[in-house]
């Protein structure tokens, strides 16, 4: 697994290469500085995983994973015809308030984590999140958790409760379609019509309010009944 750290503290930087090293299936094949600088080496390097600060110079860590991910548009992001998947993004920071964690996997992060994660943390982080896997810290699943059971529920119907639980299994909408006998674009419409309901405009975000919503089964765990 290839990975590219991006903080804007040579220290922070230093430290997850030194947890990342105890894994000899993870490399880290770039550093950055500043958001701008993440997105070019993304783009360059195509590492499985971004492991991204919040606040850095030049650019934030939000508008890098926007970039990054692709949900800025593909105008703009930088696999723009290129191969494969983009990198998947987990964000390393200090800050846990509802608004960062919202606005970062809005931008489409995989995975939420605070600096204070252990080695173990950091590395099961990287490799669910290249395995297509979304990952919280506690803390911040708790806060999403909250948030989810104060708002209006979602009225899902049971197709698009279904397509969104096979997207936190990684699937893709081709993928999605080909297990429930439906097209690729009627896949894409049920999504559109649950990230609306949601309130959410990504995967990423539309899983992570449906699993702490209990709308859905986290990967790994059995349904509600």
């Amino acid at each position: 697994m290839r990975v590219v750290v991006a903080d804007d503290h040579p220290v922070v930087r230093e430290g997850l290469k030194g947890m990342l090293a105890g894994d000899p299936g993870v490399e880290v094949v770039g550093e950055a500085a500043d958001g701008r600088e993440a997105v070019e080496l993304a783009a360059r390097l195509r590492p499985d995983v971004v492991l991204m600060d919040l606040r850095m110079p030049v650019m934030d860590g939000v508008e890098a994973t926007r970039l990054i991910s692709g949900t800025a548009g593909p105008a703009r992001g930088p696999h723009q015809g290129g191969t494969g998947p983009p990198p998947a993004v987990i964000v390393v920071t200090t800050y846990d308030t509802d608004h960062d964690i919202l606005k970062a996997i809005e931008a489409g992060a995989r995975g939420y984590l605070l600096k204070d994660s252990s080695p173990a943390d950091i590395l099961r982080a990287v490799r669910a999140a290249a395995g297509g896997g979304n990952v919280l810290a506690p803390t911040v699943a708790a806060k999403l958790v909250d948030r989810a059971r104060s708002a209006p529920a979602a009225e899902l119907t049971k197709r698009e409760l279904d397509i969104v639980a096979l997207v936190a299994t990684g699937r893709s909408n081709a993928e999605i379609g080909e297990a429930l006998f439906i097209g690729e674009a009627t896949v894409k419409s049920h999504l559109l019509h649950a990230f609306a309901k949601l309130g959410v405009s990504d995967r990423t975000a539309a899983v992570t309010t449906a699993i702490a919503r209990g709308l859905v089964a986290a990967p790994g765990e059995s349904p509600q009944a």
